[in-house]
């Protein structure tokens, strides 16, 4: 079953209706989507947890967007493999959206006659679950990584630079120095 665009999702308002409640009767989504971003918490936490990291670089959202899954992982995987090559061990990566609201799709037979009998057209459109996505508002960073060295600022700005095409709207990568 193919995947719907990421644009038919990421420039819209996130739709009402789309997590499920505790109260069965009330909810109006039966099934979630399983969660496809495997770990939110990479590298070194125990270094992250003692404060001995004095850089972070961000990936901050510049507009109100929704970003799928599928696109969290693919960057985190991406982020992740190139981390472990360049700064070995020396870093904390965490990724600060969760993808809570569920994305429906109201699938639609194109062509002749093919399913007139089956559609129910815009009577019953609610659609079926199809995956899962984190609304992330404008300013909120995406991505941070925690690492040390002057040297290594260019290193993971070129990762950033890479993983940007993966995300819908504009992103900017922000530094901050937390000791000196």
């Amino acid at each position: 079953m193919p995947v719907r665009k990421a644009s038919a999702y990421s420039k819209r308002k996130p739709v009402v209706y789309t997590r499920k409640s505790k109260i069965t009767q009330k909810s109006y989504i039966k099934m979630i989507p399983p969660q496809k971003v495997v770990k939110f918490n990479m590298g070194d936490y125990k270094g992250y947890e003692q404060g001995k990291y004095k850089y972070i670089l961000s990936l901050v959202v510049m507009e109100n967007v929704q970003v799928r899954d599928l696109a969290l992982e693919a960057m985190r995987q991406s982020l992740l493999k190139d981390l472990a090559d360049g700064l070995a061990t020396n870093f904390f990566m965490r990724c600060n959206v969760y993808p809570h609201n569920i994305l429906r799709n109201n699938r639609i037979f194109s062509g002749g006659s093919k399913g007139e009998r089956v559609q129910t057209g815009m009577q019953k459109s609610f659609g079926s679950p199809e995956g899962r996505a984190a609304t992330v508002k404008k300013g909120k960073s995406i991505f941070s990584i925690y690492f040390n060295g002057d040297e290594n600022i260019p290193k993971v700005r070129e990762f950033f630079r890479k993983v940007k095409p993966k995300m819908p709207g504009h992103t900017v990568v922000n530094l901050e120095v937390l000791k000196k």
